[in-house]
């Protein structure tokens, strides 16, 4: 017990450490160790691969971005595809495209937020699973070794391994997660890691297992020779948690799934993040995102804090989920935020 406890404490110190890395640029030391707010800024994983820029996809503009910061958030979680970045495996980096990502992680960090570069791709390339003979491991670990050393040492820049793997299992996905995680440490950076499951790292299935093993199970076995990672998770509020229908039915479901992944977390001596979620703006639905925000507040020994999904400059104006400002002003979900960011939770103590 006594040796478990102080892994714990090794771990919330470094941890805490990269929370001041990753904090908003002027803030008080106290501040710095506050929960990251984040959103999901949708647009250069959209369109089809061969489609051109500012025609098929995008990424956010300095006004989307600005608005976001300006209304209290500190981090920006930045959705990208994986081949338009690295076009062939095991060949170097599209250098148009690391310009856009990099430019854009520049804007974003003028701002004051922290950036968690997420390459959206569901653990696959040009469809195909990593693991299969198609795309191998050492394909994946060979796409991280080359972003981890473009991104090697910027302040402020974590490092989201996958979007929601699925149709895999635990145990194929920890390895090639492994193999990912030592490829960029081999680079020298020393960048927080956020390791997603599988079964679309889903919170509500995080302990029970929608492909054989748990995640629960299986993933303590992440190594890292930095020690500097948590684990995502995403949740939705729906009736199949798939964030995909208009209502909040199970609200109270994934808000307990959210409290017995981090008693997990707890017991483990680990750390988390909630990398996505968000509801409807409906009456019945805006109370549950201001319990799901609290939930993972209060719970700020173990959760490294949030990103709502999502904004981003291409949504249409009838997307549910969407918070990117109307021409009217903010849009109810982010009125429910902002009345939260302008209270104290634990995040702040």
């Amino acid at each position: 017990m006594k040796q478990r406890s102080r892994k714990i404490g090794r771990r919330v110190s470094r941890l805490l450490g990269v929370l001041v890395s990753l904090a908003v640029a002027g803030a008080s030391a106290e501040a710095k160790t506050a929960c990251l707010r984040g959103v999901n800024l949708a647009g250069a994983e959209f369109g089809d691969l061969g489609d051109d820029y500012g025609k098929g996809y995008i990424y956010p503009s300095k006004e989307t971005i600005d608005y976001f910061a300006a209304r209290g958030f500190n981090t920006v979680r930045l959705p990208f595809l994986w081949e338009r970045l690295q076009p062939q495996l095991y060949k170097g980096l599209d250098s148009a495209e690391l310009k856009r990502l990099r430019d854009t992680v520049r804007l974003i960090r003028a701002s004051g937020m922290a950036v968690i570069l997420d390459p959206h791709n569901y653990a696959r390339f040009r469809g195909q699973l990593i693991g299969s003979e198609t795309v191998p491991q050492s394909a994946f670990a060979d796409f991280w070794r080359r972003l981890a050393a473009a991104f090697a040492g910027i302040d402020g820049v974590a490092f989201g391994l996958m979007n929601e793997p699925y149709d895999i299992s635990a145990e194929d996905w920890l390895s090639a997660a492994n193999s990912a995680i030592g490829a960029i440490r081999q680079t020298g950076a020393a960048n927080l890691v956020l390791v997603p499951g599988t079964a679309w790292t889903g919170a509500h299935s995080w302990l029970v297992g929608d492909y054989g093993t748990p995640n629960a199970s299986v993933m303590l076995a992440i190594s890292d020779p930095k020690d500097n990672y948590a684990y995502e998770v995403h949740q939705y509020l729906d009736t199949d948690f798939s964030g995909k229908n208009t209502e909040c039915s199970r609200a109270a479901e994934a808000v307990k799934a959210i409290g017995d992944v981090a008693g997990w977390l707890r017991d483990h001596g680990q750390r988390g993040y909630l990398g996505e979620f968000a509801t409807p703006a409906t009456a019945d639905c805006l109370p549950a995102l201001a319990e799901m925000v609290k939930t993972v507040e209060q719970g700020a020994d173990v959760w490294l804090g949030w990103s709502y999904w999502a904004g981003g400059d291409w949504w249409p104006e009838d997307e549910p989920l969407n918070i990117q400002p109307t021409k009217s002003g903010d849009r109810p979900q982010m009125q429910i935020l902002s009345r939260i960011f302008s209270e104290q939770s634990a995040c702040d103590r």
